[in-house]
């Protein structure tokens, strides 16, 4: 159950307002030099394992010959993202009867992505207690939502995984062999991935009360609160796959989860082409980026990143032969502009619809489920 303290509606609580509480010193700070740590870190590593050197005066004129027209292609697709979600998030929603409008839906998700950015993965509870809020919902309902288009956006990514490690072979002859080995790894890992989300979407989809009851079988050593919370959470989870036992939603799922997928890749694609050194990637190109990417996205550290980043720097210089300096400014870019953007815009609706920083900060960091 949702903690009674928030009072269903967390943005009618009091406290103290958004625009006064955000820190733009200590924390943004001490981000900074992380992120600058980061960064002289990764030079090291390219020094040493690829013998690179480190020109800042270059690295500096890489952003100065940034086409800031491509950018702000860029910006217009982050923000446009929002709206695939939210029509994903709508089809979820039909089977509960619940009503919630579509701009309801862009806001709860641009705030609970600021969040994701602000606070690290402890953040992915905001949006769906808001959502659920909206709805009039309980919140473990909307946690199972979440839970399916984490396991769509996961196939997606293992799709693109899949064209890399196709590509990347056929296509580039003089790549690292550490790479190619971390492909191959990586490729494996990723394998069991996809088997073991489609095995779990099809046996919930087709087979719930079996599935559980295979599940639940396993788990008798659990003490008894463990069990009940563990039978609850795939009961929840069940009623949230609900949606995909309809050929009609499960073919809307997808299409808006395709669509989404490709307006991150014109979003990738733009920023790109914002800089001399990668204006010639391609389509096919950015894919492969992205798949590569996907390893970096499970390291992440609050408000910065890090992993997306080191991926993204040794798949330009490993595979597409990029100078460092360019490739580290491009994985600054990447990493610069969506997060801005996502922030910028989710914590302006926060602040429309009355949330302020401490009760989004509480959400993130605190447990709101019993």
């Amino acid at each position: 159950m949702i903690r009674s303290s928030l009072e269903s509606k967390i943005y009618i609580l009091p406290g103290i307002c958004l625009r006064d509480q955000i820190p733009v010193t200590g924390p943004a700070r001490v981000r900074w030099l992380i992120a600058l740590a980061i960064l002289l870190i990764l030079a090291w590593m390219a020094y040493r394992v690829w013998g690179l050197s480190f020109d800042w005066r270059r690295f500096i004129i890489t952003f100065q010959q940034l086409d800031w027209r491509w950018v702000g292609i860029a910006i217009c697709f982050i923000l446009f993202g929002n709206l695939p979600r939210a029509w994903r998030w709508e089809v979820m929603l039909r089977p509960t009867g619940a009503s919630v409008g579509i701009w309801k839906l862009i806001s709860d998700t641009a705030i609970g992505f600021a969040a994701v950015m602000l606070f690290g993965r402890v953040g992915e509870v905001v949006r769906p207690y808001l959502i659920a809020s909206d709805a009039e919902l309980p919140f473990s309902s909307q946690a199972a939502a979440w839970m399916l288009e984490r396991m769509l956006d996961l196939l997606a990514v293992l799709l693109m995984f899949g064209f890399a490690l196709i590509r990347i072979p056929s296509q580039f002859t003089a790549v690292n062999p550490q790479i190619q080995r971390g492909l191959e790894a990586g490729g494996f890992v990723f394998a069991i991935f996809a088997f073991v989300c489609l095995g779990v979407l099809v046996a919930f989809r087709n087979f719930p009360a079996l599935a559980q009851v295979r599940i639940l079988s396993g788990l008798k050593f659990l003490r008894p609160e463990a069990y009940r919370r563990v039978e609850d959470v795939l009961k929840k989870f069940s009623e949230g796959l609900e949606c995909t036992r309809s050929s009609k939603l499960l073919a809307a799922l997808l299409a808006y989860t395709a669509m989404l997928w490709a307006v991150i890749i014109g979003d990738f694609y733009a920023l790109l082409h914002s800089f001399p050194a990668t204006a010639q990637f391609g389509i096919g190109d950015v894919v492969i980026l992205l798949g590569f990417m996907s390893f970096g996205a499970l390291l992440q550290i609050p408000g910065i990143g890090g992993g997306i980043q080191v991926a993204s720097i040794v798949a330009f210089t490993g595979i597409y032969r990029v100078r460092l300096e360019a490739a580290s400014g491009a994985a600054i870019l990447l990493w610069a502009v969506p997060s801005m953007v996502i922030v910028t815009f989710g914590l302006a609706c926060a602040f429309q619809k009355g949330l302020n920083w401490s009760k989004l900060k509480l959400l993130s960091t605190k447990q709101i489920i019993q």
